[in-house]
């Protein structure tokens, strides 16, 4: 578990300094994103990779590697835009931010810490395809829930979901980088 924790904080250290750079250069203009808009930037870069994986060739230069770090960021994103109040101010300090991104990110990772002491890291023996499938999966059950009002009956909720889509991704870039590819 070492290593994995190791690995988790290399990857993380990576989505962060990609987030808070764009946060210097953009400000919190993904304040203006809306669930649904959250989840569709989610799915678009699934969506590219699962496009990627089938086809086994791509036209556009942007890595694999760096479509996990977005979702990973974007799903940061959805957790902030989750717990911030309707009235909260669409530009928020960066020091809120980063405290909020480090919050979130805490929590997903002792999240995977119990769940692979339950699971064994079962992960580690599966593939970037079915992760990439897990990840639209979580991203078609959050669709579902909003169209149900937010509301669920005997599933978890839309944080819950976001937190697997961060692991998935985390696990999927440690696979990357274990195999040797870029």
């Amino acid at each position: 578990m070492t290593k994995t924790n190791e690995q988790y904080n290399a990857v993380i250290a990576s989505c962060q300094n990609v987030f808070f750079k764009k946060n210097k250069d953009y400000g919190t203009a993904w304040r203006v994103l809306r669930t649904i808009s959250i989840v569709d930037q989610i799915y678009i870069k699934a969506q590219r990779i699962r496009t990627i994986q089938e086809k086994q060739q791509q036209m556009i230069a942007d890595d694999i590697a760096g479509e996990f770090l977005g979702i990973i960021n974007y799903s940061v994103i959805g957790l902030i835009q989750l717990e911030l109040p309707q009235d909260a101010p669409w530009d928020l300090p960066a020091d809120q931010v980063e405290e909020a991104y480090k919050k979130h990110i805490a929590d997903t990772k002792n999240l995977m810490q119990s769940k692979n002491h339950d699971y064994g890291e079962a992960w580690r023996s599966m593939s970037q395809e079915g992760l990439t499938d897990l990840i639209l999966m979580k991203l078609f059950r959050i669709r579902q829930i909003l169209h149900n009002d937010g509301k669920t009956l005997i599933s978890e909720g839309i944080d819950a979901n976001y937190h697997d889509i961060i692991n998935y991704s985390v696990f999927a870039l440690i696979l990357d980088s274990e195999s040797g590819n870029k």
